[in-house]
């Protein structure tokens, strides 16, 4: 087997991010950007990718990190986002589950069948909250391919069509304080996302967190890599199948705000504060 040449690897890397960033216009002159950056290569490498790609685009960047409190594994992805932050001179803003809601991820996990169900909602409000309040134009996530597809099938099996309007590499702004999503790692590969790390010695938490053998997700990412070791393309061609799923219309979506935090929902309160007050009854 031919081995793998450095130098055009990264070139694919950068081709393949830089392509969907062009083609879906998820980057605009002067626009500011924050990166989800939890430390794990996928972050990790959507913020290295848009700081060479900063001038190119004309845009601005920021990195924002959240602590959710899983002890003995967020420590370490905190310090990786640190680490890469530092070296690549963006400013990283920090947050945490336990100063936002009063508790930690760990100090939760065992309310829920599994801790993936309320990480995901905090994560995502924080994230977003912390976003607007920086004034960022849009906020760039890690998801790539594998991810993307692991929800549609997901919500698939689950017959939430709704969510569908939710995937995509750029999601609208359908409310002033709910921060766009862009996704640059679109149409990569995890395990593509992996070799470049590892073939660029980049400082990256590998690990996996210990919640996540709990969720629906790590079944489903298990039956697509089995699938694709068989027969290789399956997730490229899974991807391409449900494209045209992005058309569907956004305007049905009517957005609020919650009474209780302010922050945006399409509930009178948002599923984060219905989670709390659940919390607090609970603990």
């Amino acid at each position: 087997m031919k081995p793998v040449d450095r130098s055009e690897f990264n070139q694919y890397i950068m081709k393949t991010a830089r392509d969907v960033i062009q083609d879906y216009n998820l980057i605009e002159p002067n626009d500011r950007i924050a990166v989800g950056l939890s430390g794990g290569k996928d972050s990790v490498l959507t913020l290295h990718l848009l700081v060479e790609l900063m001038e190119e685009f004309d845009f601005e960047l920021i990195a924002v990190s959240i602590d959710e409190g899983v002890s003995g594994y967020r420590g370490e992805g905190i310090i990786a986002a640190r680490t890469n932050a530092a070296k690549l001179g963006i400013e990283l803003v920090e947050g945490s589950f336990k100063k936002e809601y009063g508790f930690t991820l760990d100090q939760v996990s065992k309310l829920y069948q599994s801790a993936c169900i309320p990480c995901g909602v905090f994560r995502r409000q924080l994230l977003n909250k912390i976003s607007s309040e920086l004034g960022v134009d849009k906020l760039a996530t890690g998801h790539n391919l594998d991810d993307e597809i692991q929800s549609f099938l997901m919500s698939f099996a689950k017959a939430d069509f709704r969510r569908f309007s939710k995937f995509g590499p750029m999601l609208d702004r359908i409310h002033p304080n709910l921060v766009p999503r862009i996704k640059p790692l679109w149409k990569l590969p995890e395990k593509d996302v992996g070799i470049w790390a590892v073939m660029n010695n980049i400082d990256v938490h590998f690990a996996e967190c210990p919640y996540s053998h709990t969720s629906l997700r790590s079944k489903v990412k298990n039956y697509l890599n089995e699938m694709e070791g068989s027969r290789k393309g399956t997730k490229l061609s899974i991807l391409e199948s449900f494209s045209k799923t992005f058309k569907f219309e956004r305007k049905e979506i009517i957005i609020g705000q919650c009474k209780l935090c302010s922050e945006p929902s399409s509930l009178n309160v948002c599923k984060a504060c219905e989670m709390v007050e659940d919390i607090k009854n609970r603990i």
